[in-house]
Order: structure tokens, then C-alpha cells, then sequence
């Protein structure tokens, strides 16, 4: 947009260089015009009497041309809600080649559009055209016509009469057929005719013996012609969902095809003749019915991009190497166990896409593929490399590999085993019978956190679980998710004297919808506790009713999910006409590509569904030990199972194994990297072949090694009893014991001393007073200040530089974050406080100016736009998630308040809301939203001031898979109107809705 003041400053240069006395010069002078052209929001390259190219924007649907514009040759139109053009158009535009009026409201073409006789493109894609008159027959030089994302139920027999025509764009519309007159188009070089309501193939495209580009995608034929063969030019050739089941063998006859789209059909096979189509380079057969990999294609030796995705292949030939030119090949979401080792010899391989088979083993030398810069591999079964190495990508594969060559083999079972349930279920005591002896039971308590016990089940197989005891605690909700990941076995303790059928969510299913959104496929165990204090009848009903309310709300999730499948196919066969004819129309304004995202999301879901073992084992924990080693059993046998548990028996280099068993034998808190180094050389490895071990053993739980962060990568934290320690500590929220641990760590300190206890780290001493105030700020709001922290963290860290890396981690995590973190350095007699948002306590969070209403000042001439997006969790809301999330947007706002569902903030100067809204019912979805608002011409800086947090979410979200979630924007109008129920529009990143 110009200012008065740029086109002023603009207009005095051209005089000084005396040019520019013309009209236009005379209307810049006037000021009434100049507000009118900044109004209209004019935008040109040039203003000028040589203007060449002209974009305008209309007020109140009206528009108004500049004078002088007789030389402009391309003048855009669009975006303006227009339903009719100024008159004197064409005496104006005697040069004009290019006009652009997509996107408004024209329910037919403006007659002065065909005085025009000089346009050569002609746009008017987005608008409400219900046919084309006659008069286009006038624009017999146009070489372009573009009439798209229409209401064409018909094209005029005039349209034979653009000779001149090579490009038409007649996609989404209404066409049943093609005029006779059509044949005439003998110029056409590119015709888009997808998504219409052609019955047949339209005979009249044949005779087009110049087109080169053809999309007949998305209409009712189920047939290809088998005159097709005259189509001879055509290079570009889509005719995607159509549901053929076969392609005429005149089909391998149309030579020139370059690129061909095939997906979306039901397809087995393709013509024996097929490998006649020899420049063939892009075929894309998915979402067909392959069983087979289609071998005729293997001799199209000048293939760069094979996409076979959502078929229902089993294995891909060893010929695949013959493609040496193939560049991108996606092979997801089919039923293939392996890869043939060939495969390696595709070097100018750079896409390759595997997730979503039953893919265990991958070939040796894969890391000859090294141009892969899109590699897809989650959702398989891998043993070798080891899943966590896949995951990283194709140069740790192949550092694996070589340290596989270089290095003996070693395999060590171990499974992950998390023990979870309500508080007082009986999970530790539990622990200690599996893992421990009589007398370890006795008196055992738990709630003190979360546990970490080695349990070698098998001694002469060296099978060890690595036990996890997560606290019932709802103190530890928080970090709970982060010990739980996939390829554990997940034991759920079931408290039997407490349980009845009413509250079965909170023992039960709560767990199960938590383990399914974060874990999907994960395997559970249910075992009953506390069956001495029950009778046999009361136990045998109690177990049974778990089982029937698991498969009753099983059954309800996946009808839900089935629910929302049917929708998403409704949407995608009404088309996506349909689904912008209105913003009440489920999915309004989504593209077919995102729901088929949105589906193959909901599918996922529905795939991954937890293996429930049954029945439920009820047991005692006491002397008895009832059914105790009838578990252990039960456990080392499920663990057994390859096809449950293949990385159980994963192969490892030597080498890997003694860094992971050196680096446990320090009990140090953490170590630098070149300790790390040291270690490694010790182990026989290189520096350069240490960062893939470290990655393995940070992606597999072991240990955790940040090698994506500036400060944590040159640190190893091989710790982790201490460092779960550490976070015990933190979550303890009980004033009284926080206090206690103060006092008793103290070097002089004594309990019933209430003057001098402690000097912290400046030699600056405090008082007991001085502790109870900080504990309070703690528990209430979430503050603690470094010196407090430091004597709460003994005897677990002993430097300063101990706790500067603690807090560094704790931030990364999401756990808290410095609210006065020092650019440089920390300087000395600056005492830096943390915020950990999972404890703050005031209900509303406070900020003068709050984007929660329209305190702000704003212009008197703009009304206030809300921007209101919101997250709907209708199956489970991630524990932890908004005071993650308060953690994670610490660096993007200034001036923040918060409150324990409310985060008030700006970014820059514009106001932020987060909001955290609980469930206030069973059929009541939870929420969280992000908010801003502006004024109507700014309100590109909401959008602006909510991307990052929106961005900062979506990769939060991420760490949940199997989680269902739903984003819409809220009517700005609705929430204008103080509406309990405002319409909500499908948001752009909606169909994230299982975490990618």
C-alpha cells in the first residue's frame, strides 16, 4: 500500500528530473483521490505512465480506476468480492492481455470482458459462474482460460471458436460432457478437466492431437477408451480416483508419457505392454489393490519416481536396482517384511518412505543410500539396526553397520517393564515381589516418586527388566510421559478393595486411554492387588467387570474413531465444491489432500489399538505371595515373544555395549563430552563413531544425550537414578517435606534451630524464615530462587555447574524456565529465579492490558478482531501439556502473568492468551487455546503474534501419536456477540490430529 506522503516524495523527484506532468501528476496532487487510492489499498510496481502491470483492491465492493492506465497490459482484479466491473473498461485498457478476476463474486462473465478482443489469458477461477455466454466466441486470441472452482454445468458451443486456445483450466465444476464443437481446440496444449461429473470419457479430447497435458481425475467414468492410443502428444497424464479396475492395453501405445498418475484406483495389475513407455519417469499407483509389486515397470529403465504407497504389497524384487536412475521411492503403508539387499545400489536414491510395513531387517550397506534426505521408517518392527538408530536416519544406520562390521556382536535382552496405576494400587510393593524377597515387602511404602529397579529374570539368558515404579501421585503427572515409550511392557496395578464399577475410569481406563495416546500398540498387563483383603466371590466379580467396561469402552473409542472415518469419506465424496458452499458444511474450505491426511491419521488409530493381555491376574503382595511367580512367569513368557517384543533380542556392536556399561559405572552426575571421549576410546570407539552410540543409548532410555542443543550436547547425563532423583524432589509439593529436607541437608543446619542454618553458594546465609518464605512462593506460584534450589538439590548435585546443567535440562523438558536467564554469563551477586508453571496455584493469571477483552487502545475507525484458535481433546488431555507449554513459549513472549489455566503475555506489543479450559463433563471436550487480537487492517499481526506458539504446541503434540485432537479457528463475529457456542472453522493445521 502507498502513502500519501511515499507518492508525494515521488512526484517531487519527478519534477526535479522533469518528467511526470501528466494526469497522473494532477490526481497525486489531489488529496481527496490519494486517500481514495490508499483506501483501495493500491499495489503496483510502478506508478507511472509506463505502468505495465496493475493489482487493485476494492472498498465496499466498489471499485475505482486511476486515469492515465492505457499502457497497462496485466491488471489483477481478484480477492475483491466483486460482482460487476466499472463501465468504460475497455476505452481504458486498450493494451490489456492479461486480466485476472478470480476469487470474487461474479455469477457471469461481465459483458465488457469480451470487448477485450486483444486478452490472451483470461482468469476467472473462485468466482459463482453458472455458464459461459456466447460472447466468449469474441476473445478469438485468447491463449489461456482459466474458469475453475466453479458452478459450470455446461460449456457453450462457442468455445469452439478459440482456436488460438492452449491452456483451459474447466476443473471442479459441474460438467457432465464435453460440446461437439470442442474438436475445433486443435492449438490445446493443457487441459485440466479434474473433478467434474463426467460420466464418460469425453470422445471430443481424442481429436486434440496437440495436447500435451491432460486431468481427467476425480469424475464418474470407471473406463479409459481404447482409442486413448490417440492421444500421442500427451505427456502429463492424470486420472486419478477414478476406481478403474484395469487399463486397455492401447494404453502402452501413448509413447511420449512422461508422468503418470494412477492413484486412487483399484488397480491389481498393470498391461503386459506396459514397459513400452519407455520416457516414462513419474508413475504413482497408490491407493490401488497391489498385491504384487508390478514387475513391468522394472524395465523402464529411465524411471526417477515410483510411488506405491497404501497397496497391500508383501515383498519388492531384487530387480529394483535396474532403476539406476530412481530418485524418489515410496513404498509406506503396505505389508512388506523385508527389502531386497539390491536396494542398496540405488545411489541417486533421495527419497525413500518405509513407515507403515513389517520391516524388521534392513540390508547391509545401507548406507551406500546416502543422498536419502526424506527417509520415513517408524511403524515397523525393526530389530537390526535397532529402531532408535533407524529413527535418526540413514548416516547412523550406516555408522551402525560399519561398528557391526568392526566389531563382535553382543546381545543383551532387556525389556523396559513400567508399573503404573492410582495412588495406593500397590505398585511398589508389587515391585519388591517381583524383583526381591519376603522381607523386602514387608513395611515397603511408596508415593516417594518415580523408581528405578534392574530385575535380571533369567539369569542363564541374562534377560533383565529395567523396572519402572511411576508414582500414583498426581503431584507427578507431569513427568510420568517421559517413561513411557514404545517397546516397554506396561504392567496396570489395579487396587481390587478400592475398585467398583464406578469408578473404573480413574483405575482403568484412564491409564488405558493415557498408555494408547502416548504408547499406541503397547502391550498391557492388568494384575489386582489387595485380594486378601477382598473375598473370592468379590475378586472373580471385580476382575470380570474390569474387563467387561475395557471392552465396552474400547468398543465406544472405535466407533467414535470409525464415526469420524465415515465423515471424512461423506466430505471427500461430496467433493470439495461442496465443501466451501458454506461455512456451516463439516469440513468447510479443507482440501481432499488433507482429509485423505485426516483419514490415514484416524486409520492409524484405529491399527494401533493396545494388546490387552487377560485375564486380570489378581495377586498378594504379602507373605503369602499368592500368584507372584505365576506373573513373573506370565512376564518373561509375553517378553519371549518376537513378534511382541522383537527388540527384545536386537544385535548390538561390542563396542556399544561396553560405552554404555563404562559409562554406568561412574556415579557422577554427568560427564563432558571429552570424558565421554575417553570412555568411548576405551570401548574402541573413534570420536567420530561415539555421537551415533550416544544417540542409540539416549533414544533407547539409557542415558540422555542432547545433540541437538547448544549447551546440553557437550554434557552426557549417563546418570539417570540421580537425575530421576532430582526430579522427585521437584514434585514432591508438600511445603512441610521440602522444608525438612532444607534443615536436614544442611552442613550446620538443625532442626529446631530457627537463627543461622545454611550458607548457600555466596556464602550468604539463611534463615529458616527466610526457607519458608521461598517454599511458600514455591508451592503457590512456582518460583524458587538458584540458592534455594541448589541446597534443595543435595546432596544429588555438588557444583555450581551441577546445577546450571540441571536447570538447563529441566528447561529443555519443559519443567520450568528462568525468568531472568543473563545473556552472558551469570554475574556475580545476581540471584536467578526459576518459574515451574506446574505450580502455580492462582486460578487467573492478571496482566494490565490484557488481550482478554478490548482494554487495549485501539483506533476508533477499526472494530477489535479476535483470532481464537482452540485445541479440543475429546478422549484424553496430555498431563502436563499446558505447564509444558508455558515452559516452551517462555522465549517467544515478554511480560507475562500466569495462572494455573491462563497464561496473559505479549508478542511484541500484541496481547496473547493461553487458555486451559477442563472437561466440566464426560461428553464435554478439553481444551486449550492461543488468542490474540488486532485491529481489522493489522490483524496479520495476530496471525504473526500466535504462529510460533502454535508451532511450539504442534511439536509438543508430536510426543503423542495415538493422540485425537481437533483445531478450529473461532467465528470472530460469534465471540463478538459473547456467543456460549461460536461456529468453529477447520484450522490449517487440523489435520494433525494424531501427532506426525
Amino acid at each position: 500500500m502507498r502513502t500519501l506522503k511515499e507518492n508525494n516524495e515521488e512526484h517531487e523527484e519527478e519534477e526535479k528530473e522533469g518528467s511526470g506532468r501528466s494526469a497522473m501528476e494532477e490526481q497525486e496532487n489531489n488529496l481527496n483521490t490519494a486517500r481514495l487510492w490508499r483506501d483501495a489499498a493500491l499495489r503496483s510496481r510502478k506508478l507511472r505512465t509506463n505502468l505495465r502491470q496493475l493489482t487493485l483492491c476494492s472498498k465496499n465492493n466498489q471499485l475505482v480506476l486511476p486515469d492515465d492506465i492505457s499502457d497497462i497490459e496485466a491488471l489483477n482484479l481478484g480477492n475483491n468480492s466483486l460482482q460487476e466491473l466499472p463501465d468504460g473498461l475497455q476505452s481504458a485498457l486498450n493494451n490489456l492481455r492479461i486480466l485476472i478476476l478470480r476469487r470474487n463474486r461474479f455469477t457471469a462473465v461481465p459483458r465488457v470482458v469480451f470487448e477485450l478482443g486483444q486478452l490472451l489469458e483470461l482468469d476467472m477461477s473462485h468466482n459463482c459462474l453458472r455458464s459461459l455466454p456466447d460472447g466468449v466466441a469474441q476473445l478469438r486470441g485468447l491463449k489461456k482460460l482459466c474458469v475453475s472452482h466453479n458452478k459450470l454445468q455446461n460449456l457453450p458451443a462457442q468455445i469452439g471458436a478459440l482456436q488460438s486456445l492452449e491452456e483451459l483450466d474447466i476443473s471442479f465444476n459441474d460438467l457432465h460432457d464435453f460440446p461437439r464443437s470442442f474438436t475445433h481446440l486443435s492449438k490445446l496444449r493443457t487441459l485440466d478437466a479434474d473433478h467434474n461429473k463426467l460420466n464418460r470419457f469425453p470422445a471430443e479430447i481424442l481429436a486434440l492431437g496437440e495436447l500435451e497435458e491432460l486431468d481427467l481425475s476425480g469424475n464418474k467414468f470407471q473406463a479409459l477408451p481404447a482409442d486413448i492410443m490417440k492421444l500421442k502428444s500427451t505427456n502429463i497424464l492424470w486420472v486419478s480416483s477414478l476406481h478403474m479396475s484395469s487399463l486397455p492395453d492401447t494404453f502402452c501405445h501413448l509413447h511420449n508419457l512422461e508422468s503418470l498418475m494412477l492413484d486412487g484406483n483399484n488397480l491389481t495389475v498393470l498391461p503386459s505392454s506396459f514397459a513400452q513407455l519407455q520416457r516414462l519417469k513419474m508413475i504413482n499407483l497408490s491407493s490401488n489393490e497391489f498385491q504384487n509389486f508390478p514387475q513391468v515397470i522394472l524395465s523402464i529403465t529411465g524411471l526417477e519416481e515410483i510411488y506405491l504407497s497404501r497397496n497391500k504389497l508383501t515383498h519388492i524384487p531384487e530387480e529394483i536396482a535396474q532403476l539406476v536412475k530412481l530418485v524418489n521411492l515410496w513404498l509406506d503403508n503396505n505389508n512388506i517384511t523385508h527389502l531386497p539387499d539390491s536396494i542398496v545400489e540405488l545411489e541417486k536414491l533421495e527419497e525413500l518412505v518405509l513407515q507403515g510395513n513389517q520391516i524388521a531387517i534392513l540390508p547391509d550397506n545401507f548406507g551406500k543410500l546416502s543422498r536419502v534426505n526424506i527417509w520415513k521408517v517408524k511403524d515397523n518392527p525393526l530389530i537390526q539396526p535397532p529402531y532408535e538408530v533407524c529413527m535418526k536416519g540413514i548416516p547412523y544406520i550406516a555408522v551402525y553397520q560399519k561398528e557391526l562390521a568392526h566389531s563382535q556382536l553382543a546381545v543383551k535382552p532387556w525389556l523396559k517393564l513400567v508399573l503404573m496405576g492410582t495412588k495406593n494400587a500397590g505398585k511398589t510393593k508389587l515391585r519388591h515381589s517381583l524383583v526381591g524377597t519376603e522381607q523386602d515387602v514387608r513395611g515397603t511404602q511408596g508415593n516417594k516418586g518415580i523408581e528405578v529397579t534392574n530385575w535380571v529374570a533369567d539369569s542363564e539368558r541374562h534377560l533383565t527388566f529395567l523396572v519402572y515404579d511411576l508414582s500414583g501421585n498426581l503431584n507427578f503427572d507431569l513427568i510420568k510421559p517421559f517413561f513411557l515409550s514404545p517397546g516397554a511392557l506396561y504392567i496396570l496395578v489395579v487396587n481390587l478393595k478400592a475398585y467398583s464399577p464406578k469408578n473404573f475410569y480413574a483405575h482403568v481406563g484412564y491409564f488405558l486411554h493415557l498408555l494408547c495416546a502416548k504408547v499406541p500398540h503397547a502391550v498391557v498387563c492388568l494384575v489386582g492387588t489387595h485380594a486378601d483383603q477382598c473375598g473370592a466371590m468379590e475378586v472373580e466379580e471385580k476382575t470380570l467387570d474390569i474387563h467387561r467396561q475395557i471392552g465396552l469402552q474400547e468398543r465406544t473409542d472405535i466407533q467414535c474413531l470409525r464415526s469420524l472415518v465415515q465423515q471424512v469419506d461423506l466430505a471427500l465424496k461430496q467433493g470439495y465444491k461442496v465443501r466451501i458452499s458454506s461455512p456451516h458444511v463439516l469440513f468447510y474450505g479443507v482440501s481432499d489432500r488433507n482429509l485423505m491426511r485426516r483419514k490415514a491419521q484416524l486409520q492409524y488409530m484405529l491399527n494401533q489399538r493396545l494388546q490387552v493381555l487377560s485375564p486380570v491376574l489378581s495377586v498378594i503382595c504379602t507373605e503369602t505371595q499368592r500368584n507372584i511367580n505365576r506373573l513373573r512367569e506370565k512376564l518373561m513368557s509375553v517378553a519371549d515373544h518376537r513378534e511382541i517384543f522383537p527388540n527384545l533380542h536386537r544385535v548390538l556392536p561390542k563396542s556399544w555395549q561396553m560405552l554404555e556399561e563404562l559409562h554406568f559405572k561412574s556415579i557422577d552426575l554427568w560427564l563432558s563430552w571429552w570424558s565421554s571421549a575417553r570412555l568411548g576410546l576405551q570401548a574402541g570407539l573413534t570420536e567420530d563413531r561415539l555421537q551415533s552410540a550416544l544417540s542409540y543409548l539416549h533414544e533407547s532410555g539409557k542415558l540422555l544425550y542432547f545433540e541437538d542443543s547448544i549447551t546440553l550436547k557437550e554434557y552426557v547425563f549417563h546418570n539417570l537414578p540421580r537425575f530421576i532423583a532430582i526430579l522427585n524432589v521437584f514434585f514432591q509439593r508438600d511445603k512441610s517435606t521440602l522444608l525438612n529436607r532444607l534443615l536436614s541437608e544442611g552442613e550446620r543446619g538443625d532442626k529446631g534451630r530457627v537463627s543461622l542454618v545454611i550458607e548457600d553458594e555466596k556464602g550468604e546465609s539463611l534463615r529458616v524464615t527466610h526457607l519458608q518464605q521461598h517454599l511458600e512462593g514455591f508451592v503457590h506460584d512456582g518460583l524458587l530462587p538458584s540458592n534455594v534450589i541448589r541446597l534443595l538439590l543435595r546432596p544429588h548435585i555438588q557444583t555450581q555447574q551441577d546445577l546450571h546443567l540441571i536447570m538447563e535440562l529441566l528447561e529443555k523438558m519443559g519443567i520450568c524456565y528462568c525468568i531472568n536467564k543473563p545473556r552472558t554469563k551469570h554475574l556475580n551477586g545476581v540471584t536467578v529465579w526459576y518459574k515451574f508453571p506446574s505450580y502455580v496455584s492462582s486460578e487467573d493469571a492478571r496482566l494490565e492490558d490484557s488481550a482478554g477483552g478490548n482494554s487495549l487502545p485501539v483506533s476508533p475507525l477499526f472494530s477489535v478482531e479476535q483470532l481464537y484458535i482452540q485445541y479440543s481433546f475429546p478422549f484424553l488431555f496430555p498431563p502436563g501439556l499446558f505447564a509444558r507449554f508455558s515452559v516452551q513459549i517462555n522465549n517467544h513472549v515478554v511480560q507475562r502473568s500466569d495462572g494455573r489455566h491462563q497464561i496473559f503475555a505479549y508478542r511484541g506489543k500484541v496481547p496473547v492468551v493461553i487458555s486451559h479450559q477442563p472437561s466440566k463433563g464426560n461428553m464435554l471436550a478439553e481444551t486449550l487455546s492461543i488468542a490474540s487480537h488486532a485491529s481489522l487492517p493489522n490483524i496479520w499481526t495476530a496471525w504473526q503474534a500466535v504462529t510460533p506458539l502454535v508451532e511450539e504446541l504442534n511439536m509438543l503434540l508430536q510426543e503423542w501419536p495415538g493422540l485425537h485432537y481437533s483445531v478450529h479457528i473461532l467465528c470472530s463475529k460469534c465471540l463478538k456477540r459473547g456467543s456460549s457456542n461460536p461456529h468453529a472453522f477447520p484450522g490449517k493445521s487440523c489435520f494433525m490430529g494424531a501427532a506426525e
